[in-house]
């Protein structure tokens, strides 16, 4: 196997306390000539579709690597650790559905084993801390060049779990999709893309209508949030080419009350 110049680390651990430069340390001592990019550590606790979000999207512009995720609600549990082999990269983390959607932009999973091999694994292993006593010393070892074959039993890539494919298509005149996360800033991004929306007329300029169960409002859809007077809502294609709604210096999601997962349908109105 190929050894990794690069890991990527993204985690739901924050940064008020030693977890992530633990996790650091660990690789340093395994890995020393390896670089860690970190994603980030701010994902909400325990939010495994946000995490699932972040690092598919961020993947494109990523080296390749051994990615290492870990938002893990399940720590200490019969929940498997994985390690999967997809494109040029290998991403290490609880299987739960945190890797599968990056699994698939980077071409789909190849290969997959259970992280079975203790040997790999910190000489003491915590319940509660498999992010720095499993996973990160398994992907340091792996960025040296140990096989994946070496970090425990073969599985069946089919096995492995995956999240449900956000919704996202065209019918009537509309593009249907669902909320896709919410950011720091409140920008509700929607699983709708940029070539969907185009496909029903939506351009720079337009006014859509967006509706989600009972409620429906227009907005106006531009190119960024400045094109819209502070406080007012705006659409936009966000910078993964999603459709996203925002507010000019304010906090979308709090103002529409819309958490991920809510089903949304987008159309222009008519000039």
């Amino acid at each position: 196997m190929a050894s990794y110049d690069c890991l990527t680390f993204l985690t739901d651990y924050g940064l008020e306390d030693g977890f992530v430069a633990a996790c650091h340390g660990v690789c340093a001592r395994i890995a020393p000539s390896a670089r860690i990019i970190d994603i980030t550590h701010l994902i909400p606790p325990g939010d495994v579709r946000r995490g699932a979000a972040v690092l598919a999207q961020t993947l494109p512009y990523l080296p390749p690597a051994v990615h290492v995720a870990v938002v893990d609600p399940g720590v200490g549990t019969a929940r498997r650790g994985v390690a999967v082999a997809a494109g040029d990269s290998v991403f290490v983390g609880p299987d739960n559905g945190l890797l599968s959607w990056a699994v698939a932009a980077a071409g789909g999973p190849s290969r997959a084993v259970s992280l079975t091999n203790s040997e790999l694994w910190l000489a003491t292993v915590t319940s509660t801390f498999h992010g720095r006593d499993v996973f990160m010393p398994v992907a340091a070892r792996l960025a040296t060049g140990t096989g994946l074959a070496s970090a425990g039993d073969e599985m069946d890539v089919r096995d492995l779990m995956t999240l449900p494919s956000p919704v996202s298509r065209v019918h009537d005149g509309e593009a249907e999709g669902e909320v896709m996360t919410v950011d720091r800033f409140g920008n509700v991004q929607l699983s709708i893309t940029r070539s969907d929306a185009t496909r029903i007329g939506v351009l720079a300029g337009a006014t859509v209508v967006v509706r989600w169960g009972r409620r429906q409002l227009t907005v106006p859809y531009r190119d960024t949030f400045g094109a819209v007077a502070p406080g007012e809502l705006v659409a936009y294609a966000d910078s993964a080419g999603l459709v996203s709604l925002a507010v000019n210096g304010g906090n979308a999601a709090q103002r529409l009350a819309l958490p991920p997962g809510v089903r949304v349908r987008l159309g222009v109105v008519p000039r």
